[in-house]
């Protein structure tokens, strides 16, 4: 180990013993601020070391966020407390971290990721905490009266990925979870196909924790057609893995498979962000990724966008060695988001003390966050609900469309894309 690297993890270390305390992958982050004002408790969740997908950035960014306003006084004079919690990628897993934050106090669950919205939402509902953030990925975030979603979901991406390659692709093949949530993504990449009155996506449904997918990218090869075919492929981590075995299909095959911005291949390839970002491009390769000339649907604008810039801000000064909290990670983002919502909803109220029914209330009445660009206004009054059928709770339905080039994730068109009629039209 050189010098400047043990330096770097001392100095890491001394600052995460003075201000976190970590049991099995849940901790404590104590802050030190003064005033009479009473601390604020929250918890923030996501899988790790799970052999699907892992989002360890979301509760490093969490107490990289406390460590920051606890510095600058709190919030709204409040010492931000954050409970960290690892859900396991199982029902139980998540159950156990609601219950533990509704034990431990929490007034609210903060930027956090499960799968498993039947399990953590049913206690936090008895206790009456918001879910306020959420990675967007289960159907109870937008569903239960006690979620406040910042983005759309995976309903806007896959619906906005449809309106994305309806513009550049004659056929689509669509690679997703051959699982409940999954099942509904073909109806929603269709609505977005349709609104550009193209036809509909051959559907693959795919193991989601696979070793290899050779039979489905073959099978998602031929279905495209070689004329200006796409695939796209939607399995969250085990994403890089069928590209991987996409692109080891014979050569005939990968000579066809191969594609570029400029049309150096005649099928493309394509996701959404969270089954592929940056930080997957930079390990296979950068500019020279399978991933070079993807089309990528995204929440957010790219992450060389200046509104992301107070958030590089904090990462530097207080997640300076944590190699967990990525900037270009659109977990650690949506957390960034969701601890700017609970800010922002803390210093609305003005209190000396902030519980749960408080936060929720108020957003219920319609505080209005600003987000500094990195999403529209946000406001969860009954009037601002998407009421789409099955995600009711959408109040954020734009999305950004992205492509691969040179290595990095740029826009491909400026602006967001607006995909809420889009997502109420699905079947």
């Amino acid at each position: 180990m050189t010098g400047r690297r043990l330096t770097s993890l001392l100095a890491y270390v001394t600052t995460a013993a003075a201000g976190t305390s970590l049991l099995t992958g849940c901790g404590v982050l104590p802050g030190a601020t003064g005033g009479s004002r009473e601390p604020v408790t929250v918890m923030t969740w996501a899988p790790d070391q799970t052999r699907a997908t892992n989002m360890p950035g979301m509760p490093a960014m969490a107490q990289a966020y406390a460590r920051w306003v606890n510095a600058n006084g709190g919030i709204g004079g409040h010492e931000l407390r954050v409970l960290t919690c690892n859900e396991q990628n199982s029902n139980a897993g998540a159950a156990a971290c609601a219950r533990r934050a509704v034990h431990e106090g929490a007034v609210a669950v903060v930027g956090s990721y499960s799968q498993h919205g039947r399990a953590f939402m049913a206690p936090l509902e008895a206790a009456g905490i918001p879910y306020i953030g959420g990675y967007g990925i289960s159907e109870d975030e937008f569903t239960s009266s006690l979620s406040y979603p910042v983005n759309g979901g995976q309903a806007s991406l896959i619906a906005g990925n449809g309106i994305q390659l309806a513009a550049s692709c004659r056929k689509v093949s669509l690679v997703r979870p051959d699982t409940i949530a999954g099942d509904k993504l073909p109806d929603l990449l269709n609505s977005g196909l349709r609104k550009a009155s193209h036809r509909s996506a051959v559907d693959i449904p795919a193991l989601e924790d696979a070793a290899e997918y050779t039979a489905s990218a073959d099978k998602a090869r031929h279905r495209a057609g070689d004329e200006e075919g796409c695939v796209t492929a939607v399995l969250g981590e085990r994403t890089q893995t069928f590209f991987d075995s996409f692109r080891r299909l014979p050569e005939r095959e990968r000579k066809s498979a191969s594609s570029t911005e400029d049309g150096g291949g005649t099928v493309r390839i394509s996701s959404v962000l969270g089954s592929v970002g940056q930080p997957l491009i930079d390990r296979t390769g950068g500019a020279h990724s399978p991933f070079e000339g993807a089309f990528v649907t995204g929440w957010y604008p790219e992450a060389g966008d200046k509104a992301w810039d107070p958030m590089r801000k904090v990462i530097k000064e207080h997640a300076f060695v944590d190699n967990r909290v990525d900037p270009t990670d659109p977990g650690v983002q949506t957390t960034w988001i969701a601890y700017t919502v609970l800010k922002q909803v803390i210093e609305s109220l003005d209190s000396d003390r902030v519980s749960s029914l408080q936060l929720s209330h108020a957003l219920d009445q319609g505080v209005r966050i600003d987000t500094g660009g990195l999403t529209p206004p946000l406001r969860w009054r009954y009037d601002d609900l998407l009421g789409a059928r099955d995600f009711p709770r959408i109040v954020n339905h734009d999305v950004t469309f992205q492509v691969v080039r040179d290595g990095r994730l740029v826009a491909q068109k400026p602006g967001f894309v607006d995909v809420g009629e889009t997502v109420l039209t699905a079947p």
